[in-house]
């Protein structure tokens, strides 16, 4: 067992802890801190052992969160976001936060790329303009005054960033409440063709559709069902609202957070571009789409639903089964169908989807999801604001969620910037023909030929997944 805690064997946690007799703490045995000499170690099977020996809990490993099955690192990135989001304005830049959580800016740095995807500076500029749009429509303060609230040092600042996350001026989003037509400012370098593909891939769809350059997109909001549509223009997305009952401001709130979704806005790619242009490999890929996005699905529940129902079979009937899913439980509005709601689907009796050529253990694994979120057991619409870690275990732990389903979910309906969906048919045969490797790798290799693209994993899969259509 010694040996064991030599080598800091993870696979042991849990099993036994390590008691330090001369420091008084005990730790798991993958535990990082300098190796103790063996006459001053004790070993216990269990932790109310350790405890009653009179040691405590290793800060460094934590083995008292382990024990309550949490994670360290999850709880203070958690604890950190609550304090950020309470209180914007005391936490400026990335050294500022660093200092108010107590941890230096090296782990600030580690703890968001791992949890967020994103580097502090990143996280914090998406959670001061986030902080901006709910004070922009919920009072009336001056716009300076509210870029001043939501944590930003200059007026200039405010706009600059705001524009770059909401594509939009702060005085025009302030405007969305009441509006039905409203304009984002697309980035230098669009790309507006692989978007356009993207959401015309079922052109019987009842639920979107591609006109030309515009996107019809049906939505079912808390505030009632809209029509989107996004009509796109070489520097700029016109976006209009057609609905029976004119969306309040949260509705046309949710409006835009779709239709940014949907084009692809909420991750930046300079990052990515800039690092697989170093990558000789990357490069090649690189140069034939540079500026391609990821797009959302409008909700990350439709995002779940697509993942569940892709398991496993090709796209053309992935389509299929989703058409059947939106004729039982969509929302008819406007000659189209939005995609149901989770209380919509979690109503939904198996019988009636295997009726539909769904598998029953498809069905189940759907509707048991839909459960999940309705009763509040999975926050699909919120996974996207706290942990990536936290997030795929809470995924894993719903029936018939894997890894690929899990992380499909979080790179397409929660935005997360370094997934790798290991486990995809076509993720293989991609990486197969970049490293020109004989045969398709398996699932382990397929993660480890994916680490060399982190922290943009995301993006570099749908690059990789491009190149298949190049060989095609």
């Amino acid at each position: 067992m010694f040996a064991r805690v030599l080598e800091s064997d993870a696979s042991c946690n849990g099993r036994f802890f390590t008691g330090v007799m001369t420091t008084g703490i005990y730790c798991l045995p993958s535990c990082s801190a300098r190796q103790p000499k063996p006459e001053n170690v004790r070993l216990f099977k269990t932790e109310a052992e350790a405890l009653g020996a009179g040691l405590r809990a290793c800060k460094r490993c934590r083995p008292d969160l382990f024990y309550r099955g949490e994670d360290a690192d999850i709880a203070l990135f958690e604890a950190l976001a609550t304090r950020v989001r309470a209180e914007p304005e005391r936490h400026g830049d990335a050294a500022v936060l660093a200092r108010n959580c107590g941890v230096s800016q090296t782990k600030l740095g580690g703890l968001l790329r791992v949890h967020a995807h994103m580097t502090p500076a990143a996280w914090l500029k998406r959670e001061h303009v986030r902080a901006a749009c709910r004070l922009l429509l919920d009072t009336e303060r001056r716009v300076v005054d509210v870029g001043h609230a939501a944590g930003f040092e200059s007026e200039s600042a405010f706009h600059r960033q705001f524009l770059a996350i909401a594509r939009m001026t702060p005085g025009a989003y302030r405007g969305l409440n009441g509006a039905s037509v409203f304009m984002l400012q697309l980035p230098a370098g669009y790309r507006a063709q692989e978007i356009l593909a993207y959401h015309a891939r079922d052109p019987a769809s009842p639920c979107e559709r591609v006109e030309g350059t515009t996107v019809f997109k049906a939505l079912a909001t808390e505030r009632g069902a809209a029509v989107l549509e996004i009509s796109l223009e070489p520097q700029a997305a016109w976006c209009r609202v057609h609905s029976d009952d004119k969306l309040d401001g949260r509705g046309i709130e949710a409006v835009h957070a779709a239709a940014l979704r949907m084009l692809g806005l909420n991750l930046d790619v300079s990052a990515f571009e800039a690092r697989a242009a170093r990558d000789p490999r990357m490069a090649v890929l690189l140069a034939r789409r540079r500026g391609l996005r990821l797009p959302l699905t409008p909700t990350g529940f439709d995002g779940l639903c697509w993942a569940i129902i892709g398991q496993q079979i090709n796209i053309a009937f992935a389509s299929s089964l989703r058409r059947e899913i939106l004729a039982v439980a969509g929302t008819p509005v406007r000659g189209m169908r939005a995609h149901p709601r989770a209380e919509r689907v979690a109503e939904i009796a198996v019988g009636d989807l295997t009726k539909r050529r769904f598998s029953r253990s498809k069905a189940e694994y759907l509707i048991g999801a839909a459960q999940a979120v309705a009763a509040g057991r999975l926050p699909a619409e919120t996974l996207a604001d706290g942990s990536a870690v936290s997030a795929e275990r809470e995924l894993t732990s719903i029936r018939g969620i894997g890894t690929w389903t899990a992380r499909y979910m979080l790179m397409r309906g929660a935005g997360f910037a370094d997934c790798a969906p290991v486990g995809d048919v076509a993720l293989a045969a991609a990486l197969q023909k970049l490293t020109g490797a004989e045969e398709r790798p398996e699932a382990k290799e397929v993660e480890e030929l994916m680490l060399p693209f982190a922290p943009h994993r995301s993006l570099a899969t749908i690059h990789l997944w491009a190149s298949l259509r190049d060989a095609a």
